[in-house]
């Protein structure tokens, strides 16, 4: 074998022949196929915006012209950013939404309001467990997604961004000073997850 030829055989592939991970390649005998896991994924989502913007405006609602206020209209305003996007998603790909919104409207009103009522930084207690869970649920979203669905993961990467960003703000306005911090984050948390784990079957 001569040098050239040598060199060639030698010569490792290139990463352009790499196999391209698409959504769904490790998906399990039983599991949904690939757009039903996509739908599922963008209704959770969109649950999940819409129970944050709730529990940011029972805060304001309680909360009314107290200095942390300005804070979380900031957050609102971000999550109905991120709603609208969802809303968009959902038309485009004909998901079909939660039927628990309802519940959300109600539950996620009442938990930003009772929260606020136990004082500033207690709301911001509350968002730090919210958006804790949320932007591991995220990350495990956009781990899942492959190359055919970059344009999702890179939303979901944006707006995971934009949730630790406001669970930091919420750190750094006083959140672990609330009373009873660790019990209440613990407890907000587990809804949290709960209300994740019904938005995406039902």
């Amino acid at each position: 074998m001569g040098d050239e030829q040598a060199r060639l055989v030698a010569k490792p592939m290139s990463n352009d022949l790499k196999p391209i991970r698409k959504t769904g390649d490790n998906r399990l005998p039983g599991e949904p196929d690939k757009e039903a896991f996509v739908h599922s994924m963008i209704r959770v989502d969109q649950a999940g915006e819409y129970g944050a913007k709730r529990i940011y405006e029972g805060q304001l609602a309680v909360l009314g012209n107290n200095e942390a206020a300005p804070l979380i209209q900031d957050m609102l305003a971000q999550e109905e950013k991120h709603l609208e996007h969802f809303n968009s998603l959902v038309a485009e790909r004909g998901v079909r939404p939660t039927i628990l919104e309802p519940i959300w409207h109600i539950a996620g009103f009442a938990l930003g309001a009772a929260t606020a009522s136990m004082g500033p930084k207690a709301a911001m207690a509350c968002t730090v467990a919210v958006e804790d869970v949320i932007g591991e649920h995220y990350a495990e979203q956009a781990e899942q997604l492959g190359e055919d669905e970059s344009s999702l993961r890179d939303t979901i990467v944006n707006f995971r961004d934009d949730e630790l960003h406001h669970r930091d703000v919420s750190l750094e306005n006083g959140a672990e000073q609330a009373p009873a911090y660790e019990i209440l984050t613990g407890a907000v948390k587990a809804g949290t997850r709960l209300a994740i784990w019904l938005s995406k079957r039902v």
